[in-house]
């Protein structure tokens, strides 16, 4: 069953968030991770504020969603977002059918 990233970023230094985009993906793309939104057009109808980038990443199963987050490629692009961005990333499981 495929799984998502969702992910919500404000940045607050675009400048060294680059270095973050730059080296995430391959960390995606390792795992299996397909971009279905990426920094579009977006507004917020219910709940907080519309965030700066909204961000879905699709993975064939929750355990690949999973074990991306947590590999070593994956950490290390995330150390170039401390401090210069405020994320929130959920991994749900998709729904059969």
């Amino acid at each position: 069953m495929k799984a998502y990233w969702i992910a919500h970023v404000d940045v607050t230094d675009p400048q060294q968030y680059l270095q973050y985009t730059q080296r995430a993906p391959a960390a995606f793309q390792a795992f299996g991770g397909r971009f279905l939104a990426r920094g579009g057009r977006s507004e917020a109808v219910e709940g907080r504020d519309t965030p700066q980038r909204s961000v879905v990443i699709e993975f064939d199963s929750y355990e690949q969603a999973l074990a991306c987050y947590h590999s070593d490629q994956y950490q290390q692009a995330c150390s170039h977002r401390q401090g210069v961005a405020r994320a929130e990333v959920i991994i749900v499981e998709g729904v059969e059918g």
